[in-house]
């Protein structure tokens, strides 16, 4: 096993503690309806949503399938708890107590909490525990302690010293938070945690995909103290429940993660009634090697930006642009390692890279390596499905593209990978921004000024240097042009959930 190997195994890989399948199968799901005020109910219409495990094919459990009389149920539910009910009149320290205690019992179930993802996404175990139940404790802990800190400003008015101005943080009301399959338990924690921090109450659609972790969610917030109608967790179809979300007049605010596509009806949808809209969306991103990076580390750092997550990630690094004087020798060593890389279910010990969440994905994902050899890009490592049952697909990468190739300029949401090589940082600079996308960017370089230099130059809402993937509670997140709007994370988040209130209070 090449060193290379052995450290991205170690980064992203499985490991000896891993749950065989199995036993993880035989451990069951948690709750399989809907969640609305405090209750466990069913669809009204008795819809069923299939739950499919993408390692296999088969089918793990049915759902409850929520629709547009199951959102208006949640959604009403959701304006009581707001209006009369206990959330939004807590104090701040109290809010903190219970997102607190969420944290807390979320890491006491941390093993049956990355058992659903793995079950139900099909990410390797050990990504599950790293990404998605590490991330979610420590937002949670974040936000709990951002509880404490809504504070507005006094205000000395310009004309007058005979007035008392302020403004307050205020919360919005109800959230209608819509999130994708790709990261089933940080992905709610990331809209979840701010917007029950600031007072909001919550209607959550999880993806269709990815139900489970979200339904485990909600019993872990009622168990904490979370009072009725606050959390409502509705699964369903983004066409009919994500629809009624978006467009339902009673939502006050909605934040959205998902396709750029998706997106643009979604902010349609929002515009009817003129909700307030946060937009995390599709990315392109760009990760530069210059020649003076330490290749070792560069290398590791694009492999794990690119293949991490199966590439079913909106920041993956999947164009990657090599500096002319090492290009030869970075694509060499990137596709022998794409090449290693121990492909299988998510639960095998060895593996780096589990199934894509679904057939219909892996078709997808298929059909753009297959435009990409056809308009003449060369395939130096993977390109193929993998045969057998689940969604696998090998690592891709490709070279010789040209800019105007799909698999340049479209997102792929899968482990696919162009390297170019580039001249200068003119060049390259020109060349990152030559996207529509504007979400991430990393570059590797051992030079303090080229990294200042460059890193001002990209239209991208993260950069990341001699690292990829950084993510953290307290460092904002989001995206320039079509990448979407608002940012989550960081004290920038709490303003994606309150609302500005000014008050003046005349003296005499």
């Amino acid at each position: 096993m090449s060193a290379d190997l052995r450290t991205i195994i170690t980064a992203i890989g499985n490991g000896d503690d891993v749950p065989d399948r199995a036993s993880a199968t035989a451990a069951g799901v948690p709750q399989t309806r809907l969640h609305i005020d405090g209750a466990w109910v069913n669809a009204q219409d008795g819809g069923l949503l299939p739950v499919i495990d993408p390692a296999t094919g088969a089918d793990i459990v049915e759902v409850s399938e929520a629709r547009a009389s199951d959102v208006d149920r949640a959604v009403t539910a959701a304006r009581r708890a707001f209006d009369d009910g206990p959330w939004s009149e807590l104090t701040p320290v109290e809010r903190s107590r219970v997102l607190w205690r969420i944290a807390e019992l979320i890491d006491a179930r941390r093993d049956e909490f990355a058992r659903l993802v793995t079950l139900e996404h099909g990410k390797p175990y050990k990504q599950a525990l790293a990404a998605d139940v590490a991330g979610a404790i420590a937002m949670f802990e974040y936000f709990a302690g951002m509880a404490t800190q809504l504070n507005g400003r006094k205000v000395s008015l310009t004309f007058s010293n005979d007035f008392h101005a302020y403004t307050e943080m205020v919360p919005h009301g109800v959230c209608g938070l819509i999130v994708p399959w790709n990261y089933p338990l940080s992905a709610p924690a990331w809209k979840l945690a701010p917007a029950l921090a600031a007072g909001n109450t919550v209607v959550l659609k999880p993806a269709e995909a990815t139900p489970l972790t979200a339904l485990l969610l909600a019993e872990v917030c009622i168990e904490a103290g979370l009072p009725a109608g606050v959390l409502n967790v509705v699964p369903g179809y983004g066409p009919t429940a994500g629809a009624a979300l978006a467009g339902h007049p009673g939502v006050d605010k909605v934040s959205f993660t998902g396709s750029t596509t998706t997106g643009r009806a979604i902010a349609a949808a929002a515009l009817e009634n003129f909700q307030r809209l946060t937009l995390e969306l599709g990315g392109k991103s760009p990760n530069i090697i210059l020649d003076d990076a330490d290749l070792d580390e560069a290398v590791i750092g694009a492999a794990l930006g690119v293949f991490s997550n199966m590439g079913e990630q909106c920041v993956a690094g999947t164009r990657l642009y090599v500096h002319e004087p090492v290009y030869e020798e970075v694509l060499e060593r990137f596709a022998g390692l794409a090449a290693q890389l121990p492909v299988g279910d998510g639960f095998a010990p060895d593996t780096v890279i589990g199934p894509l969440v679904s057939a219909e994905h892996r078709a997808r994902v298929a059909g753009y390596v297959d435009a990409g050899i056809s308009d003449g890009a060369r395939v130096m490592s993977g390109g193929q499905p993998i045969d057998g049952e689940g969604n696998y697909f090998q690592p891709t990468v490709f070279a010789d593209a040209t800019s105007q190739m799909s698999i340049l300029r479209e997102e792929i949401f899968g482990p696919v990978v162009v390297v170019t090589p580039f001249s200068d940082l003119d060049q390259v600079a020109g060349m990152a921004n030559d996207s529509p996308y504007g979400l991430a960017a990393g570059i590797w370089t051992q030079s303090l000024s080229t990294a200042h230099l460059l890193g001002r130059r990209l239209r991208a809402g993260i950069v990341w240097v001699n690292c990829y993937g950084v993510f953290d509670p307290g460092l904002p997140f989001g995206g320039f042009k079509r990448s979407g709007w608002g940012r989550e994370m960081g004290t920038e988040v709490i303003q994606e959930y309150t609302e500005t209130r000014s008050t003046a209070i005349r003296l005499r």
